[in-house]
């Protein structure tokens, strides 16, 4: 799958470890979460858009670079705010939006029950956040929510999916690059990807 990058990054994988490990508190899990976004940002964001600027330093002018877009967050509620933190501290001028969907338990489908976006985000890039791409029909809808409103560049970030996930929101949206942690072979019969870590939503909030 060409829009498909899977990190090699060591930071990344040994920072995945610690996510997975059942004995992760609450503190850590939501400190890893965001360090890991950060470093996935970091390599999503560089297809935004430069334009060429002066800047004036103490000593003369200097012909630099500044991004042309601006920069949009978007997290899938709820466990998706877990990301926000990492790539806000990529890039505090982002503007950020939130979609509310929660997976049907038994037909495992998404159900739409919240969308907040700032009112234009066609020249945007678009970054899209959620831990977890299991069985992908959320991540789908996501985008599917995101051209609705007009988006022209999204890229999904996440830090764990199943190979049946990767499939369906690559097959379905293959203008959007993904940037993953890493991947898992499967979903139990639950739609929860193995091994995983769990619920990401219950761990970041104490939930569980």
């Amino acid at each position: 799958m060409k829009n498909v990058f899977v990190s090699t990054h060591p930071l990344v994988l040994d920072k995945v470890a610690r996510l997975r490990d059942r004995r992760t508190n609450v503190a850590d899990f939501r400190r890893v979460m965001g360090e890991i976004s950060m470093l996935l940002g970091h390599e999503a964001l560089a297809e935004a858009k430069l334009k060429k600027v002066r800047v004036r330093t103490p000593l003369g002018v200097c012909e630099s670079q500044a991004l042309a877009q601006d920069l949009v967050f978007v997290a899938i509620l709820r466990a998706g705010l877990g990301l926000l933190d990492g790539l806000m501290r990529l890039a505090p001028e982002a503007r950020l939006a939130h979609i509310g969907l929660y997976r049907d338990e038994e037909t495992l489908r998404p159900v739409n029950y919240y969308v907040r976006f700032p009112k234009d985000i066609s020249a945007s890039f678009v970054l899209l956040a959620d831990p977890m791409l299991a069985t992908g029909g959320s991540a789908v809808e996501a985008v599917n929510i995101l051209k609705a409103r007009g988006a022209q560049k999204i890229a999904f970030v996440c830090l764990i999916a199943s190979k049946e996930g990767l499939r369906k929101l690559a097959t379905a949206h293959p203008d959007v690059p993904i940037y993953v942690a890493t991947v898992d072979e499967k979903l139990n019969g639950a739609g929860y990807i193995m091994p995983g870590l769990g619920d990401a939503g219950d761990r970041m909030f104490g939930t569980n």
